[in-house]
């Protein structure tokens, strides 16, 4: 008898397949490399007008779930018009009063309490999840019953002084009941049938993962690209959100990550630094195998001959967000040209902040850098991006160990990088390490560099021998084969004893 493919839900949230970056290069590497296994995409997505990034390989089927632009929320869901039917008529307010609000008063008390329960958060979503099988989404939540509980309960909650959260006023009761009616929309979805389910973060995608190891026994690896939860309270400070929902979101994403660390049955982050976080988060230390992020040594191996750059030029591949910190690359860039003036920065990357790239641009033309300073936009040809610049620049405020400095380091590129994150970790002694939010000493090392070509090539020999010796593509795809094959196997097994 033939033996099957292994199959594997993967579930991202905001990447792959519908937008680039670090975690999108990592889910095509995996779903592309790995073909004898079949891959189910579940992909959690702000709304359903998005376009493909990538290209779906025959080995793979893609489950879109949009959490907001959906009139109905079963319009994504494989529910036929019959049972969204049968469920409407069947959630009427006896139903709503005596299932849903219990459910719904367990969820909200986990959410705001500071000592969590997590095996009661499990299983609250879990019920909640069967509860939405056969009873409809969008009636349960817009009910007036269960407005009036909500806010009656809340107001209780904030009355207790222990639990260290302000009364909600009208609008932040509103706002707050409006984000679980969105992000729990992935209750309201019927997890597929896998072997082994695979989450791309501790966040909002391992939710459905955590599910099917309740609901099918289906075993859990979670791979942690940064610290999700710690991104999140970096992140606080550029949400205007008031006192009330500033906690009520904290405490709600806090809950469902440390829902995935408690559920994985392993938990494989991309570099050791963000082990010492999980273990502060609660993870079992047996639990944690670390995998690096690998890149194909071919695709990206040094030029034999480079021709000599008109201007003195710096590259940093990354997307223009705050977390990438821009700015203080711009900052540098006009100190550099002091020394410079024809140097030229070059970066890379798509726009995930509108707002912030404004900021960026204006900062450029006030000083003065419009020629020395160019955003190119995203690129396909990364290899042939990192080839034109004579030093690779990462001015990163949080990374989690970042595919742009393995790929710079395989293309044995000169770095200057921050430390944040697992950059230290990965560049070891062959790159330049700065302080997060230091243009000068940014501006110094580039300008150091730049005019000490026996240095810079130096630097780039260590760069490429350190990424063939830990950082190649197929290490990591084998580390990835076989966490699956054994997380099958031993689900297997339990299920025979």
């Amino acid at each position: 008898m033939e033996s099957r493919k292994l199959k594997i839900m993967m579930s991202t949230e905001g990447t792959f397949p519908f937008h680039r970056g670090g975690v999108s290069t990592w889910c095509n590497m995996l779903v592309s490399q790995l073909s004898e296994f079949d891959f189910i995409i579940y992909s959690i997505v702000s709304n359903p007008f998005l376009s493909l990034k990538y290209e779906i390989n025959s080995n793979t089927a893609l489950k879109m779930v949009p959490l907001w632009g959906t009139e109905e929320p079963e319009e994504f869901t494989d529910k036929p018009f019959s049972a969204f039917y049968k469920a409407k008529s069947e959630t009427g307010e006896k139903v709503i009063k005596e299932k849903f609000i219990p459910l719904l008063n367990d969820l909200v008390d986990e959410i705001i309490s500071i000592e969590k329960n997590l095996e009661k958060f499990g299983t609250t979503l879990l019920e909640l999840y069967r509860y939405f099988q056969c009873h409809d989404y969008k009636s349960s939540f817009k009910s007036s019953k269960t407005w009036e509980f909500y806010k009656t309960r809340l107001n209780a909650l904030a009355a207790n002084r222990d639990l260290e959260i302000t009364t909600p006023d009208v609008y932040s009761l509103v706002q707050s009941l409006a984000w679980l009616f969105r992000f729990l929309q992935i209750l309201n979805i019927t997890i597929p049938d896998a072997d082994v389910s695979h989450s791309s973060a501790a966040a909002f995608c391992g939710v459905p993962c955590v599910i099917a190891k309740l609901e099918n026994g289906t075993p859990y690896l979670l791979t942690e690209h940064g610290v999700y939860l710690r991104e999140q309270y970096l992140s606080m400070s550029l949400r205007q959100y008031g006192s009330f929902l500033n906690t009520f979101l904290i405490r709600f994403i806090q809950s469902v990550s440390t829902l995935s660390y408690k559920y994985a049955d392993q938990v494989s982050p991309v570099c050791g630094y963000n082990t010492r976080w999980e273990t502060r988060l609660g993870v079992d230390p047996q639990k944690i195998k670390v995998i690096y992020n690998g890149v194909d040594e071919r695709k990206f191996a040094p030029p034999e001959s480079r021709q000599r750059n008109k201007y003195p030029t710096v590259v940093t591949m990354a997307r223009i967000d705050p977390i990438k910190d821009i700015v203080t690359l711009i900052k540098a860039a006009s100190i550099v040209k002091t020394r410079i003036p024809d140097v030229r920065f070059i970066v890379y990357g798509a726009v995930s902040s509108p707002a912030y790239m404004e900021e960026c641009k204006t900062l450029r033309d006030q000083l003065v850098l419009k020629e020395n300073f160019i955003f190119a936009g995203h690129t396909d040809d990364v290899p042939k991006a990192l080839a034109g610049g004579d030093i690779v620049a990462l001015t990163s405020i949080s990374e989690g160990f970042p595919y742009s400095l393995i790929e710079a380091m395989m293309a044995g590129k000169a770095i200057i990088a921050t430390d944040v994150g697992g950059v230290r970790e990965a560049l070891g002694d062959s790159g330049v390490i700065v302080n997060p939010r230091s243009p000068e000493e940014v501006a110094r090392s580039i300008i150091y560099l730049i005019h000490n070509p026996a240095a810079r090539e130096e630097l780039e020999k260590k760069a490429r021998e350190r990424a063939l010796e830990y950082f190649t593509l197929d290490r990591g795809v084998s580390m990835y084969r076989e966490s699956y094959i054994n997380l099958a196997r031993s689900s297997a097994e339990k299920i025979q004893t």
